[in-house]
């Protein structure tokens, strides 16, 4: 890449609070003179390829968090959010450090927090939130997806009433822990909804509630998985088979 491309390389993070889920499944089919070690070496490839998505995100907020508040994640509660979820994405301490002293540098790129709003076909609303070090190209990039996939980039506040900002938390059930006790620990602390799908918890507050849920979560010895501020649809669109398909 062209240094001069690489000076205006930006990175932007999409928040997609929409009104659907369209999950499609796959499997990749054993084909006939395939050796087993082939086919481990491409899932693993896969795997790595998935990590490696993440660690990008999470290090670029890493390194916002703490350009924009300072390294020290006591007084800094992005970047002690950040790091939370860096440590239970498993990334490596050397990894998480260097982040933060990037963001901290003299040389630090600044970047800027922006959202956009529009619809998706068939009528559904998306939210987008962006981190960018460049605003022309950002905002190029986002319409062009939109208008790809038959959709329209809407004006700022034009359908930020359909989502409601919510504190959203995953762990998985903690060892011994006794359940009722638990959820009843997480309502006491702010949680609206306390959801136990196979020993995995999903737990949503309103956002001033959020520190305090975290609070009690690091209490309990409780190291989520993933904690961040969402945009809950209120109102949801139904779409046929063939409609998620073409989407």
């Amino acid at each position: 890449m062209h240094p001069a491309h690489q000076r205006d390389a930006f990175f932007f993070f999409f928040l997609f609070q929409i009104a659907y889920f369209c999950t499609i499944s796959e499997e990749t089919p054993t084909v006939s003179g395939h050796s087993k070690w082939a086919n481990i070496k491409r899932r693993k490839g896969a795997q790595d390829a998935k990590r490696g998505k993440v660690f990008t995100k999470l290090i670029k907020e890493l390194t916002v968090a703490a350009k924009n508040g300072g390294a020290d994640p006591e007084a800094n509660s992005r970047l002690r959010l950040a790091i939370q979820n860096a440590k239970g994405a498993n990334m490596p301490k050397d990894n998480i450090e260097r982040a933060i002293n990037k963001g901290t540098g003299a040389e630090a790129e600044i970047y800027i927090d922006i959202t956009y709003e529009g619809y998706a076909s068939h009528g559904v609303a998306v939210f987008v939130e962006a981190t960018t070090d460049n605003l022309n190209r950002t905002v190029s990039s986002i319409r062009a997806a939109f208008s790809k996939f038959g959709g329209s980039l809407g004006t700022n506040g034009s359908l930020e009433f359909i989502f409601d900002r919510k504190g959203v938390f995953a762990f998985p059930q903690p060892q011994g822990a006794d359940l009722d006790e638990l959820t009843l620990d997480l309502i006491d602390g702010g949680a609206e909804e306390v959801d136990n799908e196979d020993n995995y918890f999903h737990v949503s507050c309103n956002i001033e509630d959020f520190g305090n849920l975290q609070k009690i979560l690091d209490s309990m010895s409780v190291e989520p998985e993933s904690a961040e501020l969402q945009r809950i649809p209120n109102t949801v669109v139904s779409l046929s088979d063939e409609e998620k398909c073409l989407s």
